[in-house]
């Protein structure tokens, strides 16, 4: 059986931690900034963990 591909935009989305969990960035960060106060924008600039029903799905994408 041929090995399985990692999908490209996965690979460029999320990132694995040293503990074996998958980093995310947060979205509605890149444009129309005007509006969003200080502490949202804040709050979005930090990474946080991907939601334990979407792991199985991402570690397929990078096929881990």
């Amino acid at each position: 059986m041929p090995k399985m591909k990692t999908k490209s935009s996965a690979k460029k989305r999320f990132k694995l931690t040293g503990s074996g969990k998958i980093k995310r960035k947060h979205a509605f960060k890149s444009h129309i900034l005007t509006k969003k106060s200080k502490k949202r924008k804040l709050k979005l600039t930090h990474d946080t963990l991907v939601h334990k029903s979407d792991v199985a799905n991402i570690k397929q994408q990078l096929a881990i």
